[in-house]
């Protein structure tokens, strides 16, 4: 499991995080809710290493990975889809999947045969430079990059943002089936509360760099969490 307690982050003198806590279990999707500007993909950065955290901790599998560069998180299993998917565009396709073999050791250097089963349209297009692919499907090939690496841990930063609604729909079907196997713990930032109430298991609202509401999905206020998206 992934806790996140009391973190506190800056950016300079503005404080981005404020005593946030959270809880993100294996084989359970957990979705962070929150409107532009919240908090949300700063909290993401600073679980994957990209920044550092002035105050409390960040655990994973039992293991305070707080000061851990992001290469060794990373070996640990975490991977990271970012907000607007940062392929390499004069890459390969199969060359941007192969970046994903960076934290393996030798003899796992392997891209799974399940990726392409998960993204069909990825094995048609392996010699096609990834910049030569829609938005879409560069959203597939950063997730399946992602996969690659074979983490525990998967973070996905808005994967719907500027996505065609069928793409939208393979996306869920693909976290979905992820969940089912039980192996991994997803941490999913989305503003669509649509979205994210159809796959997560639990949820936080983040405000103002600080966590308002969390709970159990199925459970959930869905009409107070609207109200905190929107304000």
């Amino acid at each position: 499991m992934l806790a996140v307690k009391e973190v506190d982050l800056f950016y300079g003198a503005a404080q981005a995080l404020r005593g946030v806590s959270l809880d993100v279990p294996l084989g359970r999707v957990t979705c962070l809710l929150g409107r532009n500007g919240v908090g949300k993909t700063s909290m993401l950065r600073a679980i994957v290493g990209h920044l550092p955290v002035s105050a409390g901790s960040i655990q994973w599998d039992g293991q305070d990975i707080s000061k851990l560069r992001p290469p060794e998180r990373a070996r640990r299993g975490v991977a990271y889809v970012p907000q607007g998917r940062e392929i390499f565009p004069l890459l390969s396709v199969q060359e941007n999947l192969e970046t994903g073999f960076a934290p393996l050791p030798r003899g796992r250097r392997t891209i799974p045969v399940e990726i392409f089963e998960l993204f069909p349209v990825l094995k048609d297009m392996l010699r096609r430079r990834g910049g030569d692919l829609s938005g879409g499907q560069q959203q597939q090939l950063a997730i399946a990059r992602a996969l690659v690496t074979r983490p525990r841990l998967l973070i996905l930063d808005e994967p719907t943002e500027g996505i065609q609604p069928s793409i939208i729909k393979d996306i869920a079907t693909v976290i979905a089936y992820l969940r089912t196997k039980g192996e991994m713990a997803i941490l999913l930032v989305e503003q669509y509360f649509e979205f994210a109430r159809d796959l997560a298991d639990d949820f936080a609202v983040m405000d103002r760099g600080a966590i308002v509401l969390s709970g159990e999905m199925a459970a959930a206020d869905e009409s107070r969490i609207k109200r905190l998206l929107t304000i």
